[in-house]
């Protein structure tokens, strides 16, 4: 009898090692790859079944198949994708994994270290509004700052920034200029390869005035112009009207005096962390990451779509304007800070070239690059691929529409790349269905 005993007992506990073991594995964790003391991430979805474990690696805008065995706490994972096999044994210990891996390819061979955690499953049963009053600001998108915020898709984040000379909402000076930024922001559940859209739900100047300057960036004007005027970069400062929401010259010579400008407040620099093996981005410069692109779309109610290059996304938000015309030929355009607020959510395996904008009358798309030629390029294609990847229409289709009901606009011109948006109509599209 009490060998019987001790044979259940241990098949019991067998059964609950084997229970355990599916449940400690199933479902999705994030794996990281370290080569060369480098950190790189991707999205691991995982099935348990006995000894055998399955699933799918998210990589490079595909997902590779996943094999391998797991043994106790020893794991082996097998991905295989066309010539280039990589193997990752290791040991399952409190959750997480971790141990060395080889990737063999054609006429390659790497190896290093990796881990694994699972990905954060404690959402809140409802969506939040918070509140982030900043202490720092950062001068650089990058991946090795601290995030000041952990969000889930579909929270509110309340905020505020400095101006793009480091000065607050009470004109004390807190950073160095340089489109100083706040943030990053970690979105739980964004993952390298995912795409962040970034919605603006409210813009609010903070202060009752901006700054500008009094010259014409030398991109915009003829040599012939520059040699019969001398341009004067002087600093232009301006009063900020919170309830008539208009902006006037302060000692305006007496050609400008009474005249307004009715306030439009944009983001001037919105970005995400850059990849494991990029520097960090200064705030002053842009690129696929977003960064200072300058497009005075991107205001309140418009949407902001990012590919999101770290885990988190590492989300960085200002260098706010309370204007700017297309172009921001002044360099500066009524540069101060903002009170910001914003929600996010987070596209699944999806990618994108370029940053995407919408709002309600727009579908928009981004060119950056150091020539307004190659930016115009950019956005034209990334046009035509968000319609026939979301409209479902093929290239000689997309062209068709193009061709008809384009419209551009030059969002950039001052700093080392320009800016160049690229727009369809949503009334134009209304007669589409996009693809589900």
């Amino acid at each position: 009898m009490k060998t019987f005993l001790c044979v259940l007992m241990l098949l019991g506990c067998i059964s609950s090692t084997a229970q355990s073991t599916d449940q400690l594995l199933n479902g999705e964790w994030q794996l990281t790859s370290i080569e060369l003391k480098i950190p790189s991430s991707e999205r691991l979805m995982l099935t348990v079944s006995g000894s055998q474990v399955s699933g799918t690696l998210y990589r490079d805008g595909k997902k590779i198949a996943v094999g391998g065995t797991v043994d106790g706490q020893n794991i082996r994972l097998v991905f295989k994708d066309g010539d280039e096999e990589d193997v990752y044994v290791g040991t399952l210990s409190n959750g997480t994994m971790s141990g060395t891996y080889t990737a063999t390819g054609k006429d390659q061979k790497s190896s290093g270290e990796w881990n694994a955690r699972r990905a954060a499953a404690d959402k809140p049963a409802q969506l939040r509004t918070l509140d982030f009053r900043p202490t720092e600001f950062h001068r650089a998108l990058s991946a090795n700052v601290p995030p000041v915020m952990r969000i889930w898709p579909g929270d509110t984040v309340r905020t505020s920034s400095v101006d793009a000379g480091g000065q607050d909402e009470k004109s004390v000076q807190r950073v160095a200029g340089g489109n100083p930024l706040t943030g990053p922001f970690y979105i739980e559940g964004a993952m390298p390869g995912d795409v962040l859209a970034v919605t603006i739900k409210r813009l609010q100047i903070n202060r009752d005035w901006a700054e500008s300057d009094s010259g014409l960036v030398g991109r915009a004007l003829t040599i012939d112009y520059v040699s019969a005027n001398k341009q004067k970069w002087d600093t232009t400062r301006w009063h900020l009207d919170a309830e008539k929401q208009v902006a006037t010259l302060e000692n305006a010579p007496a050609s400008l005096k009474g005249f307004p400008v009715p306030l439009h407040p944009m983001l001037g620099c919105v970005g995400v962390a850059p990849g494991p093996y990029s520097a960090p981005l200064s705030t002053q410069d842009s690129g696929d990451l977003g960064g200072n692109m300058d497009f005075n779309g991107i205001s309140e109610g418009s949407t902001l779509y990012l590919q999101v290059n770290q885990p988190g996304a590492l989300l960085y938000v200002g260098d706010a304007h309370a204007r700017q015309g297309d172009g921001e030929l002044n360099g500066n355009a009524l540069e101060t800070s903002m009170d910001i607020e914003f929600t996010v959510a987070v596209e699944r395996e999806k990618s994108i070239d370029s940053p995407r904008v919408e709002n309600a009358d727009f579908i928009m798309t981004m060119g950056l690059s150091g020539s307004l030629d190659n930016a115009f390029r950019i956005a034209t294609s990334e046009m035509a691929k968000w319609l026939q990847t979301d409209y479902k229409l093929s290239a000689s289709e997309a062209a068709i529409m193009l061709g008809t009901s384009i419209e551009y606009n030059i969002s950039e011109v001052a700093d080392r790349n320009v800016g160049v948006v690229a727009k369809i109509r949503k009334s134009t599209l209304s007669a589409l269905t996009p693809a589900k």
